[in-house]
């Protein structure tokens, strides 16, 4: 079976690297019966990367090179690429030293017998002499893939790693919808991989990390901001525990709102009802903005009709629920504070359950059946 591999290259100045990456990228198919096409993406190098690659594209036609006018970042550069890529499968290479290309010819078993959508290449599975480099970065590393899959639900052991290789249909469904710039593109894919139900393989590869003196441009920022979006891109799909464990934020915050504007009113000489009212009434605006920003991610707008008759329906109904409690415990001689505590924690496990079911209802996305994910003809998946 003839097939194409199409690998991704993002290159940034690199010029110490970039001939010898190329050169170890085209060695892969010395002895094999596939064709290979290598994407360069020079993301507006300043240091002469883009002229060597030139050179070497002039003569080799399974080389393409690609350039951005300005420097937008290592996942503007794979997007780029893996919106050009024509490969039956399109995989992701470094432009530096790091990671070997031999590695893919295993990491391509799974997606030609047919049993994987993506093939993640983990740097942690192989026991192996390797370089010892920086403790806080492989920390970093490992401790943002185990957040990555408490939201993704993936058993995976490297999330971060460089080493990515899809289907070219898949990446084609998934490519487009990419908006991370730099190195938040691993979380996302990864969210976004999750969230199509795609079959994910690992495979072990080697590693040859590189020190910061000799080009390495990752930092602990990249790492924040990929804890962000983690959080950004998986929340709304994230599993049951996840999402109330963050709703549970989120109902302290309204908890505290409500509980605060009561005793205000209270002490203002508010008549009780207005007081009752108010205070939810508040609580219910800062819910639905945490909600839409962290974890439905409905960016503050009204989407459609039904959600404006749902979300009004829900809020009128936990209003009534939470002045006919508040006013129940009152009546039993409860404290004021109390009674609208209680009311506060019914009203939190109602909100919940209107708004993932009732308001803002989400479907996993399945893009692929899964009987049809046989491969057929060069590899292709039959639809």
């Amino acid at each position: 079976m003839f097939y194409t591999l199409s690998l991704i290259i993002p290159c940034y100045n690199e010029v110490r690297t970039i001939a010898d990456c190329l050169s170890r990228v085209r060695r892969i198919t010395a002895g094999r019966s596939f064709g290979l096409e290598i994407i360069v993406v020079d993301d507006a190098s300043t240091d002469g990367s883009l002229g060597i690659l030139e050179t070497i594209a002039a003569g080799n036609p399974e080389i393409r090179v690609l350039k951005h006018e300005k420097n937008r970042g290592k996942g503007a550069a794979l997007r780029t690429g893996l919106l050009h890529a024509t490969g039956d499968y399109v995989g992701i290479q470094d432009a530096d030293s790091e990671y070997e290309p031999a590695d893919y010819i295993a990491m391509l078993e799974p997606l030609l017998d047919g049993r994987a959508d993506v093939v993640f290449g983990s740097r942690y599975l192989k026991p192996d002499t390797r370089r010892v480099l920086y403790f806080w970065h492989t920390w970093m590393n490992k401790n943002l893939t185990i957040v990555s899959n408490m939201f993704t639900n993936l058993d995976i052991t490297d999330m971060e790693t460089c080493y990515k290789l899809f289907r070219r249909e898949v990446i084609r469904e998934i490519a487009p919808a990419l908006k991370e710039e730099r190195f938040g593109f691993e979380p996302e894919v990864t969210a976004k991989i999750a969230q199509g139900n795609y079959r994910v393989y690992e495979c072990a590869v080697s590693y040859n990390p590189r020190s910061y003196a000799e080009g390495k441009k990752i930092g602990w920022k990249d790492g924040v901001h990929a804890l962000y979006c983690i959080l950004h891109y998986g929340t709304h799909m994230a599993p049951l525990p996840m999402q109330i464990l963050l709703y549970l934020c989120i109902g302290f915050a309204s908890l505290a709102v409500n509980m605060i504007f009561f005793y205000g009113a209270l002490r203002a000489g508010v008549p009780i009802a207005y007081a009752i009212g108010g205070a939810f009434g508040a609580a219910a605006f800062c819910n639905y903005l945490l909600c839409i920003q962290i974890l439905f991610r409905h960016k503050a707008r009204w989407n459609t009709a039904g959600e404006v008759f749902f979300y009004i329906v829900s809020v009128a109904f936990m209003g009534c629920v939470d002045y006919g409690v508040t006013r129940g415990f009152l009546f039993l001689a409860r404290s004021p504070l109390w009674a609208k505590f209680w009311a506060s924690i019914l009203g939190f496990i109602g909100n919940f359950l209107l708004r993932r079911r009732l308001v803002f209802p989400e479907k996993r996305a399945w893009h692929i059946p899964q009987d049809s994910r046989l491969p057929g003809p060069k590899g292709r998946i039959r639809r």
